[in-house]
């Protein structure tokens, strides 16, 4: 009732707006102008043309459902379609005055006046209440003194193109957001320097940034924060020379919610800003994520992660949650970890349907039951031992975790039927010089010869270096640099592919939307474009930039030379292998290796590997892998390790 009462007296504003305007027309008129019809016939008055006019005005309203438009939203769009109520009002009108009474007595001019006047009386009525719920009007207060319109909160500066700032400007009068005080836009065009945005100037253009700020000091309303309108990847001219001289005046670098971060705010009006991680700032331009193509993927399904507690099994958790699934079960051994990603979902996503199990993938027992109690329709393997130089350290516990584990997982989501399993590999199995390597390229090889043509689908995603994940280079280089240096780099060339936990999770959820079609004879390798490779030590000098020091005058860079399995730099293909786009920034692996890994195949290296015998597992599980890359049957693998020097 409350809802059509709200409908009801819309109507009747445009009602009474419509016979306002006719009123006013009639009224101005000069009756001197000829009119229309014969003289002989009688005449309607003007209460008649007033009604009958309203009445149309009211009619062509509810045809086009301006009483579902709220005021407080007026747009152009609705402007447009109150334009034409009003011509569409007096074109009828015009028809009926005629039919009724030939017009007599109805002055020309009204008919030009009174769509303009019901339009302007329409169109601002709704302006002035828009005004007023965005508090437009505030500044305008004449008993305001200066004082009172002074800004109170900390000054803002707004980075990015003029319809962001508008729509942010917009949400922030809205909300009645009070944390800052837009000082001024710096945008990316420098035609639009020196025009306004809902009273906001455009002071500047991204590349005179030193100008903007230094006008800003000089008027001082110097910003305490800057907001990025849009990825910080994306906005040409950022300098981390630049970045890190704004962090060492105290600045705040901030951003809104990322796309993948909208799914957790859809009921808040203004979506809180968080402070930019340094990765954020390192990293190459990002994706669009498919949103309808991963939401028809999970929504509704029941999903399982192992290793929930890792980085890349983290951010699965997060994004599987946004997109609504039906039920998650997080996996994994470490109890720290495992922890923490159930209360973080727990504190986010309170409604969501979640298991937290404390499991070892090596434990095929425990896995196949666990799977059995949860029912998962898809899983997600994350499951892993990651670091090169423990992995070669200890290549025994490697091939448990990394090839037994992901032995036991796929076969209990084949027992449980489940409709996909996607394991996360790396670059590092392509042509493997280290046991980590060579472990995840038999995984794919397990992942590939599960494949039957019915049942579970089975797919594999291979990508490189994730910034900022645990263990990795950004985190590593962080702590050194904090401490003061030196900040450690194991060759000058060495150069490795970079992408965002964010992006590499959205690109993993990409592939397995696409392995949910097509050929289903076999399972799928899928690889993501990593764009061009990024040498570590320019990485190095950018994140000690990015902190605000110098190389050489604040902290020294220092190199200590390769460590053992290590490659100067990652392939993404073998040489048996070759690529073809199958999704967006994604690529399906066609291989010609004809061998497929079955558990006969593995009986050998897992035994030994219990038994603890480093050496025999390494030599069986390279032998194992050069069989996979077609080498030839028996030969030594062809490790081309590098030593340390």
């Amino acid at each position: 009732m409350e809802r059509m009462a709200f409908r009801a007296q819309t109507i009747l504003a445009d009602v009474l707006i419509a016979a306002a305007a006719f009123m006013l027309a009639y009224i101005v008129s000069p009756l001197r102008l000829p009119l229309f019809g014969v003289s002989d016939l009688p005449a309607m008055n003007v209460v008649q043309l007033v009604a009958l006019y309203a009445a149309l005005a009211g009619g062509f309203t509810m045809l086009f459902r301006r009483e579902l438009s709220p005021w407080r939203y007026a747009s152009i769009p609705d402007a447009l379609v109150l334009a034409r109520v009003a011509l569409l009002t007096v074109g009828v009108f015009l028809l009926l005055a005629f039919v009724l009474d030939r017009g007599r007595g109805l002055p020309r001019s009204i008919l030009f006046m009174a769509p303009i006047f019901q339009m302007v009386g329409s169109m601002g009525g709704r302006i002035l209440r828009r005004a007023l719920h965005e508090h437009a009007l505030d500044s305008f207060a004449p008993l305001k003194t200066a004082s009172d319109r002074a800004a109170l909160a900390p000054s803002l500066l707004l980075i990015g193109p003029p319809s962001l700032a508008d729509t942010y400007l917009r949400d922030v009068a809205r909300s009645h957001d009070r944390n800052y005080t837009a000082v001024g836009i710096v945008g990316t065009d420098a035609r639009d320097v020196g025009q306004q945005v809902r009273g906001v100037c455009i002071i500047e253009s991204l590349e005179n940034l030193d100008a903007a700020l230094a006008d800003l000091r000089r008027w001082n309303r110097y910003p305490r924060a800057i907001l990025f309108l849009e990825e910080p990847a994306r906005l040409k001219g950022l300098t981390a020379d630049l970045l890190g001289r704004l962090k060492n005046d105290g600045i705040r670098l901030l951003r809104l919610p990322s796309i993948v971060e909208l799914a957790q705010h859809d009921g808040v009006t203004l979506l809180p800003m968080r402070e930019i991680n340094i990765e954020e700032l390192l990293a190459r331009e990002p994706i669009e994520l498919d949103r309808r193509a991963i939401g028809d993927l999970i929504r509704g399904r029941r999903v399982l992660v192992t290793g929930a507690g890792g980085s890349i099994g983290a951010e699965l958790c997060r994004q599987v949650a946004a997109f609504e699934c039906a039920h998650l079960t997080l996996l994994d051994f470490s109890e720290t970890a495992l922890f923490e990603i159930d209360r973080e979902i727990a504190e986010t996503m309170p409604q969501l349907s979640r298991q937290a199990v404390l499991c070892d993938v090596r434990n095929a027992a425990r896995v196949a039951n666990t799977f059995i109690d949860e029912r998962p329709d898809l899983v997600f393997h994350a499951a892993a031992l990651k670091h090169v130089s423990m992995v070669e350290r200890h290549p025994c516990e490697g091939v448990l975790t990394n090839v037994i584990g992901t032995w036991n997982v796929a076969e209990a989501a084949r027992a449980c039927d489940a409709a996909q399993m996607v394991l996360i590999s790396t670059d590092k199995a392509v042509d493997p010089t280290n046991v980590m390597g060579a472990t995840k390229r038999l995984a794919e090889a397990v992942i590939q010869g599960q494949q039957t043509g019915q049942g579970t689908r089975f797919s594999a995603v291979r990508f490189g270096n994730v910034l900022g994940s645990a263990g990795s280079v950004v985190p590593i280089f962080k702590s050194q640099i904090e401490r003061g240096g030196p900040v450690t780099v194991t060759h000058p060339d060495m150069a490795r592919f970079f992408m965002t936990i964010p992006e590499a999770t959205q690109l993993v959820l990409h592939a397995t939307a696409a392995s949910a079609e097509g050929d289903a004879s076999r399972a799928r390798l899928f690889l993501l474009e990593m764009g061009a490779p990024v040498r570590i030590i320019d990485l190095a000098r950018q994140m000690i930039a990015l902190s605000g020091l110098t190389v050489g005058k604040d902290i020294e860079i220092e190199v200590t030379g390769l460590r053992p399995g290590e490659k100067l730099t990652e392939a993404l293909l073998d040489e048996t292998e070759q690529s073809v786009p199958c999704a967006p920034k994604v690529l399906e692996v066609v291989s010609s290796s004809a061998l497929r890994v079955h558990a006969n195949h593995l009986l050998e290296l897992e035994s030994l590997a219990q038994r603890s015998r480093a050496d025999d597992v390494r030599r069986a599980l390279f032998d194992l892998v050069g069989h996979i890359r077609g080498d030839r049957p028996g030969a030594a693998p062809n490790l081309r390790v590098v030593a340390n020097r």
